[in-house]
């Protein structure tokens, strides 16, 4: 548990000073080698936490401390996933933890497309917030 627990915290540790950087730095600043370098050891660290640790240390923590096999069967709270009850269909504690990798890797996969689409758009101008009328119309003085 300490394992998973402590490679998530650094992943989003990780994205939060992605998002602290992309605001200090300046658009069109020159970039030196040293710290393309560094951004590049920097991508490649959040890459292999989210997309290799994170997903292997919550596949550990569910089949050696939680006994997620496949052998046992998932009926849910009340037995409301029980085998043909709604639908004929069995989900095994196995298939469960391969959602929540899935998961994973659907939010990494979220979160570099984020940073992606945040980095590129720091050029752009913010928008200006223009006064209007109760009608939608903006205002041609001050009021």
């Amino acid at each position: 548990m300490i394992a998973f627990a402590t490679s998530l915290i650094l992943s989003l540790l990780g994205n939060l000073a992605v998002v602290l950087y992309s605001k200090r730095r300046k658009p069109g600043t020159p970039l030196s080698w040293g710290e393309a370098m560094a951004a590049a050891t920097f991508a490649f660290l959040l890459f292999n936490l989210w997309y290799g640790v994170v997903p292997h240390q919550w596949i550990t923590l569910a089949d050696n401390e939680w006994n997620w096999r496949a052998d046992r069967i998932f009926v849910g709270p009340g037995g409301i996933f029980e085998a043909n009850r709604f639908q004929p269909l069995t989900i095994s504690y196995a298939a469960l933890r391969d959602l929540v990798v899935l998961l994973i890797y659907g939010v990494a996969l979220g979160l570099h497309i984020f940073h992606w689409a945040q980095w590129q758009d720091r050029a752009k101008p913010k928008a200006e917030v223009v006064p209007t009328t109760t009608y939608g119309r903006p205002l041609a003085r001050k009021s």
